[in-house]
């Protein structure tokens, strides 16, 4: 257990050579083996471990680093990086993974501690995986190829003075293989059991390693796919209501959502009339989106890479490390739907209030809207007047006070529609990647030196079919009623609410008119984004000098970085005018500077004290320094005590910087506004609001805390418990108008950049409740600002037995428990165990071989939670077992049959971010049955 000294070095030796190092005759040949040996032995001892500059003889340290081996891999059941990582212990409150209707559709991501995707830095062979273009803010988990993987390795620890941004929840470094000789084929199939169509999974690679005295050389091919799985074939999926089926409100939302033609309305595929909670005589027209929406996207990554490595002489060494991969995705969403804001003219033919239209409909005619006072009594001096033909009577309170009117007749009303005759909106996303790093390493002297440059770059292609162009929208729904009988008598065609599909067409020459005139609001969308990463790295490490126990060493070294990130939308998308699609490009460049230096400190030969110090000095916004101290204490010589004190950081992301303004038209609540616009003081209102980029977003800083222990009191037993704490200020975080306008009314903090401006030149001083701002609104300067705090601790448990049985076989467990004691934003209440966060996850991993035989069997864990408003309201307990067969050939094969989730548990169905569960934390795929074979040559 003991490092860095002498005699440990000498106890070592002893029992990895045995007593028949010594027994060489002749002096000079035995010290001459002896320095063969120490030299041989100090190459073998030494390794890097995650989260250290500086190679040192144990794999456990001062810091908790959990290790994922091949042989877990595989037992796993897992087809790819992205569901491994998501369902280990570390990943607590779960992470995104494919989905269609994202725009991030094709991305899985891992969130250490819950603390999210953008806090959890993941590394490729120790270098930085680059940000996917997608999200502009993560990692995405599938440009790396299982077959290319060896480990991975976890540090639950920050690590920003390691390796800067980012590293605030953790770390996560996928080793490649390196050391392999031969051929590995391999091929495997899986099926999901619900639903009872889609999901199915297919794998397959090819491994080839070959190695000489001076030079290793390693490569492969890999696949795997995943087909789609549609919402309607969940056997528990009821028919979703979505108000954008075929309905109008008043212009300011009253008097609830009413179907245009309730004659009609199930008419056409997919919707259906639902009753009005506010007036069981009347009815909604609404659509079935889960007829026609995909649950989750189909995948399929093609990869392949290649490692070399070439010693030139016996103190130094080149290598260079290549890959490629190709990430498919498509994904299905409902047919496109209008702006909120679209209205029906008084004069259109599809405006039911219009006494000339066949749509007329005499209760809607009478009902009409309410408008305020001011309105009212500006209605009655003539200064004022309503679109269309209307009569505007007067409303009066219990005392027979008025106050204010309705507007009925013919009047704008708004419209709420699902273009179905425009088809499903499918998006089709493309990822490439390429990765390639060179270097070398050697030693100079006494010093180990590794330097090297690597460039990477991921393109994502995202096109969208069949969305829906809102200007022509509206010009078709809004023809007048002259217009339309002048079509009618010529055998044109025209837009018609109570038939979308145009079945009213007959002819083939007016299907084809129509078709055309449908084609003249579709509309092919695309995002087209890159990620392009070049850096350059070197590291010296040496002994510095002898201290009491043994020896100091050091690691210091640089490393610098340009990023360019380019996320490009079509150009109508940008401007807003495409129905069911909306996005802002960005782009930009920055360079990152970066020095660090460790050091290790054997103060006595039980005791020991690591210091790190990172600088990064980034182009766009300024500069961060990172400290970090750790110690490992070993008391007994089966007793390990380890802590670490650590400050971190996650610099604003390109994404984020860089975004171009764009404007939206939220709906708030704001007295001043709604007077201003002669509504009642109580209404909901549209404002301008403008995004963009905030030039005076600085980076999130952090501290972490942990303490821990890990003991081996029997040969066949070891366990560790490790306390840890994080805590986030200057958190970056969005800010739109809703946030802004409330911080606003309560004075509270706006963080610099971002704000409300109002026109001080019109005051309802008097007029607005007390408290609220007396100025209307002009506009809302809305996007990223830092502000508030996030403070999470909690525990991770690990327990590992090792039983040897002789010819009865071998038994091995491993036990990981994480449990999030609490999690507290801006001071607030602990929201740990309420919905979607759950308290604990656990896994207990059985293997036992016997013979050519390994069996294995697995057991997850997911903790119940449960509301702190509603007792009523939770969700239970989630366990779920896995279980493999495998046998190994004899003619070096291995034969793996298997099930997860072998009793087929269904995740609790209970709402959950517009879907029946919570997607991100657990998976609906019921029993996953699969065989994999793989053969060596």
């Amino acid at each position: 257990m003991y490092t860095n000294n002498k005699l440990a070095k000498s106890i070592r030796l002893a029992l990895m050579f045995g007593a028949a190092a010594t027994a060489v005759t002749g002096v000079a040949s035995a010290q001459e083996q002896q320095q063969e040996e120490e030299a041989t032995a100090e190459r073998v001892e030494r390794i890097q471990v995650t989260g250290s500059r500086i190679q040192r003889t144990d794999m456990e340290g001062a810091l908790p680093v959990t290790v994922i081996d091949r042989e877990a891999i595989d037992l796993s059941g897992e087809t790819s990086v992205s569901d491994l990582l998501r369902n280990t212990t570390f990943n607590t409150s779960g992470s995104f993974r494919p989905q269609s209707g994202n725009a991030a559709q094709g991305t899985s991501t891992v969130s250490l501690r819950g603390l999210g995707s953008s806090r959890t830095l993941v590394l490729l062979d120790g270098r930085r995986l680059p940000t996917s273009p997608s999200t502009g803010s993560s990692q995405d988990l599938n440009v790396v190829p299982m077959a290319a993987v060896e480990r991975i390795e976890i540090l639950s620890d920050g690590a920003s003075a390691v390796y800067g941004s980012d590293a605030i929840g953790g770390v996560i470094n996928i080793v490649t293989r390196r050391d392999f000789n031969g051929v590995e084929a391999r091929y495997g199939q899986s099926r999901v059991s619900i639903p009872e169509t889609g999901g199915d999974r297919e794998e397959g690679s090819i491994v080839f390693g070959s190695s000489s005295d001076t030079t290793r050389i390693i490569g492969g091919i890999s696949f795997n796919s995943r087909d789609i799985i549609f919402e309607r074939h969940f056997p528990w999926v009821q028919p979703g209501n979505s108000i954008y089926g075929n309905n109008i409100t008043e212009t300011d939302n009253s008097g609830g959502f009413r179907a245009v033609s309730p004659e009609t309305c199930a008419d056409t595929v997919n919707f259906r009339t639902v009753p009005l909670a506010a007036d069981p005589s009347l009815v909604g027209c609404q659509y079935n989106f889960n007829a026609t929406n995909a649950n989750e996207a189909s995948t399929g990554n093609q990869g392949l890479f290649l490692k070399a490595e070439h010693d030139v002489n016996d103190d130094w060494t080149v290598f260079m490390n290549a890959s490629y991969s190709k990430a498919k995705s498509f994904g299905r969403y409902a047919p496109s739907l209008n702006d909120p804001g679209s209205q029906l003219n008084a004069n259109s033919w599809n405006n039911p209030t219009n006494p000339e239209s066949e749509l007329f409909n005499e209760t809607y005619f009478n009902q009409g809207r309410n408008i305020g006072l001011d309105a009212y009594n500006a209605w009655l001096a003539g200064e004022t007047t309503f679109p269309g033909d209307n009569t505007v009577v007067a409303r009066t309170d219990e005392d027979g006070n008025v106050i204010g009117g309705r507007v009925t007749g013919n009047r704008d009303l708004k419209y709420w529609h699902r273009f179905a005759s425009i088809g499903n909106r499918d998006s089709y996303v493309d990822n490439y990647s390429t990765d390639l790093m060179f270097g070398a390493s050697g030693r100079v002297g006494e010093v180990d030196l590794d330097f090297g440059a690597r460039t990477s770059r991921s393109k994502v292609f995202d096109i969208g079919y069949n969305y829906l162009l809102r200007s022509q929208a509206d010009v078709n729904t809004n023809i007048t009623v002259s217009q339309r009988n002048q079509r009618e008598a010529a055998g044109g065609v025209y837009y018609d609410l109570r038939d979308p599909l145009g079945s009213r067409y007959t002819s083939e020459a007016q299907r084809q008119a129509y078709a055309a005139l449908i084609n003249g609001m579709n509309v092919t969308i695309s995002r087209v984004s890159e990620f392009e990463q070049r850096e350059a790295f070197g590291s010296a490490s040496f002994d510095v000098m002898e201290f009491g126990a043994g020896m100091i060493q050091a690691a210091v070294g640089f490393e610098y970085r340009e990023e360019t990130y380019v996320d490009q939308y079509d150009a109508l998308s940008e401007a807003g005018v495409v129905g069911g699609s909306a996005g802002n490009s960005a782009g930009g460049s920055r360079d990152v500077t970066s020095a660090y230096a460790e050091i290790l400190v054997p103060v006595t030969y039980d005791f020991e004290l690591n210091f790190a110090a990172r600088f990064d000095d980034y182009s766009d916004y300024g500069s961060d320094f990172s400290p970090k101290v750790s110690f490992r204490w070993t008391p007994l010589e089966n007793l390990l005590v380890r802590g670490s004190y650590g400050e971190g950081f996650r610099a604003p992301t390109l994404d984020i910087i860089t975004q171009q303004p764009s404007s939206g038209n939220p709906a708030v609540s704001d007295p001043a506004t709604c007077l201003n616009f002669s509504a009642p003081a109580t209404c909901s209102v549209q404002v301008r609001q403008l995004t963009e980029a905030n030039p005076d977003l600085e980076s999130e800083q952090s501290k972490q805390y942990s303490i821990g222990v890990a003991y081996q009191p029997l040969d066949w037993f070891n366990f560790s418990v490790d306390y840890w704490k994080v805590e986030i200020t200057n958190r970056i975080a969005f800010f739109g108008a809703t946030t802004l306008l409330n911080r606003e009314r309560l004075g509270q903090p706006i963080p610099a950049g971002l704000g409300v401006n109002r026109n001080p030149n019109v005051s309802f001083a008097g007029q607005v409740p007390a408290g609220s701002p007396v100025n209307p609104i002009i506009d809302v300067n809305a996007g990223y600002g830092n502000d508030g705090s996030i403070d999470i601790e909690g525990f991770d448990f690990n327990a590992r037995t090792n039983f040897d049985f002789g010819e009865y076989g071998a038994l091995r467990q491993n036990l990981q428990w994480a449990y999030t004691r609490s999690f507290k934003i801006d001071g607030g209440q602990s929201f740990v165990g309420e919905i979607g966060d759950p308290k604990y996850r656990a896994t207990l991993q059985n293997v036992y071989s016997i013979s050519d035989f390994d069996i294995s069997w697995n057991m997850n864990v997911i903790g119940r939670q449960q509301s702190s408003t509603n007792p009523d309201d939770r969700v239970a307990t989630w366990v779920t077992n896995d279980v493999q067969l495998t046998w190994n050939a004899p003619w070096d094969a291995r034969l793996s049959v298997g099930a997860q989730n072998v009793f087929e548990k269904e995740p609790q169905l209970r709402s959950f971010g517009g879907r029946a569960y919570n997607f991100n934390l657990y998976n609906a795929f019921g029993r996953i049955t699969y065989f994999r074979y793989t053969q060596r040559f």
